[in-house]
């Protein structure tokens, strides 16, 4: 099978190592057939849509929308990176999908508006598929309403042009959208659990997602939440994806 790869940007090693590991345990692939590769730490490497099934973007703690003037140096290079890699895969409708930073990485590609209006601090919501959403291959076997974990400081405010919304939520209207036949992005994590967003809850503590004094209050509220229904969506990515 020609793998997938999973292009990452967190600094942290726990966090970006758990990352990984989620990602592998939900989507069913073996670490030969996800390869990592961690922008934050280094130039993108040359890529070969041929050489794969498809690509993942995961999570942040970059913010977008914020002022140019206020992004780092990595934070721009990356930025300009993925950039020139979705004006490839989006021209050829090749296999992507982008989770939470991912939804605006893509969003902002496609010219939808991304900034603060609905950001939410870390927690478990309810998504409702929408109609959309209910019959797409991609969400086979999910609840139509089920809980997933967020935690952003900016969202798409509407779907990009031509997108279709798969999915949204009561404080976030963008909760999954599709671009052509197969680019997709999410604005919750369909690779975390609950130990998984218990991890991110302690290394993101002062990073502005919540009120640290709060910490535990916010560990309380996503402790024992069932997200299998958002962990299927990794599978069925790499289910209808997957190429030999």
């Amino acid at each position: 099978m020609k793998p997938f790869l999973l292009l990452a940007t967190r600094p942290e090693d726990a966090v970006a190592d758990g990352e990984y590991e989620l990602m592998l345990r939900y989507s069913g692939l073996r670490p030969e057939d996800l390869v990592r590769v961690r922008l934050e730490a280094g130039p993108m490497p040359d890529i070969d849509l041929g050489d794969l099934s498809g690509i993942i973007v995961g999570g942040s703690p970059f913010t977008g929308s914020v002022p140019e003037s206020a992004k780092s140096d990595t934070q721009l290079r990356v930025e300009a990176e993925l950039a020139a890699l979705l004006d490839v895969v989006v021209a050829e409708d090749f296999p992507f999908l982008g989770a939470c930073y991912g939804i605006g990485t893509l969003a902002r590609h496609q010219g939808g508006e991304v900034d603060g209006t609905y950001a939410e601090p870390i927690s478990a919501p309810v998504i409702e598929l929408t109609d959309a959403g209910r019959d797409h291959p991609l969400c086979e076997g999910m609840q139509s309403r089920f809980r997933a974990f967020v935690g952003h400081k900016e969202a798409a405010r509407t779907v990009p042009p031509g997108a279709s919304l798969l999915a949204t939520s009561e404080n976030c209207p963008v909760q999954m959208f599709q671009v052509r036949d197969n680019l997709f992005a999410t604005q919750f994590h369909p690779e975390l659990d609950a130990p998984g967003i218990l991890l991110r809850i302690d290394a993101y503590r002062l990073s502005g997602y919540f009120d640290p004094a709060e910490q535990e209050l916010v560990e309380q509220a996503v402790e024992g939440v069932d997200a299998r229904s958002a962990n299927r969506l990794l599978a069925n990515f790499v289910s209808i994806y997957r190429r030999s």
